[in-house]
């Protein structure tokens, strides 16, 4: 009896939290961001989405817009923390108020570890460690001022389980949940929650936008696959929906996809077997130790007419249109 009156009390307060709450999306133009925004202005949030692309920031606005809502845009790199401030305080200027930043920006890189160069593994912590950082440390002493806040930060499994071929990204996202769960604990007292969040691969047709090694196509094959296959993916929308109800009941930690859980688990009890396992498998995947540049998963299908990279971009299509997911 005493569970079911505890979720019903949940239940009920997740109801009158997100009302009226002004939220602050990273990386909000497309994917995941894009499909949160959708939600939370169901939730009757105010919603401000910032990205570095002009572009897409319109197209995701009118996208938006559709709905009636307000929508607040802002062009902004978050590996630059002038910037990040200036994104700060325009939005405070604009709602009158911030009361949840969700840190979603991010950029993936495939390829064998001797593709990455110095500079590709600060780009990565650039975006995915030092944009939570400067949003984080932007927006405190407004929070801490008000003594309220929710900060949210979309990690990845890979910032729990490193897998071969995502070296950068892996890195960074191990950082943020570090940097994240460690301020959760700190900014408690100040009644200030942060929700670290740690999602199984999603389908948003992101591969168009991720980097690979250049001329590797069979790599950008097998990656672009299994971010587009259903039962190898989350979709964005129940990420999102499971994102909201962390931010509801205002949770610490959140896996999402059992897929994820399972993986967590695994390393977990068998940290000297995962890796083992790792090796065999990274042995199947395509490499060439040729070529060290990068190039777009979109700069690889534009030019190619190859039979398997064609299908590959008809069966992304639905969800980069769905998801705003285009270069």
């Amino acid at each position: 009896m005493g569970m079911i009156a505890n979720k019903v009390q949940k239940k009920a307060f997740g109801i009158t939290y997100l009302p009226n709450k002004v939220v602050l999306i990273t990386g909000g133009s497309k994917g995941l961001g894009l499909v949160l925004a959708e939600q939370l202005i169901k939730e009757e949030c105010f919603v401000a989405i910032c990205a570095r692309d002009e572009e897409e920031l319109s197209r995701a606005k009118e996208h938006l817009r559709e709905t009636g809502a307000d929508i607040y845009t802002h062009v902004c790199d978050v590996s630059d923390r002038k910037q990040v401030e200036v994104l700060i305080d325009s939005v405070i200027h604009h709602f009158g108020k911030l009361d949840i930043v969700i840190n979603n920006a991010g950029t993936i890189m495939v390829g064998p570890m001797e593709t990455f160069g110095p500079e590709d593994y600060k780009k990565a912590m650039d975006v995915m460690y030092w944009g939570i950082a400067n949003t984080t440390l932007s927006v405190l002493p407004y929070m801490k001022k008000r003594r309220q806040g929710h900060i949210v930060n979309i990690t990845s499994i890979g910032g729990k389980v490193s897998v071969p071929h995502l070296l950068p990204y892996n890195s960074s996202k191990f950082a943020a949940v570090g940097f994240s769960e460690g301020i959760a604990a700190e900014l408690r007292k100040d009644h200030i929650y942060v929700s670290t969040i740690v999602p199984w691969l999603m389908r948003t047709g992101s591969y168009v936008n991720a980097y690979f090694q250049k001329g590797n196509r069979k790599e950008f094959k097998l990656f672009s696959f299994m971010s587009s296959t259903p039962l190898l993916t989350l979709s964005a929308e129940t990420a999102a929906s499971k994102i909201i109800e962390a931010i509801k009941e205002k949770q610490a930690f959140k896996v999402i996809g059992i897929q994820a859980r399972m993986a967590i688990e695994f390393h977990h009890f068998f940290p000297n077997l995962t890796p083992k396992i790792f090796s065999l498998l990274s042995r199947f995947i395509p490499a060439s130790l040729e070529e060290t540049a990068l190039e777009t998963g979109k700069e690889i299908t534009d030019r190619s007419d190859d039979a398997e990279v064609v299908g590959i971009r008809k069966f992304g299509k639905k969800a980069q249109e769905e998801h705003q997911t285009f270069s």
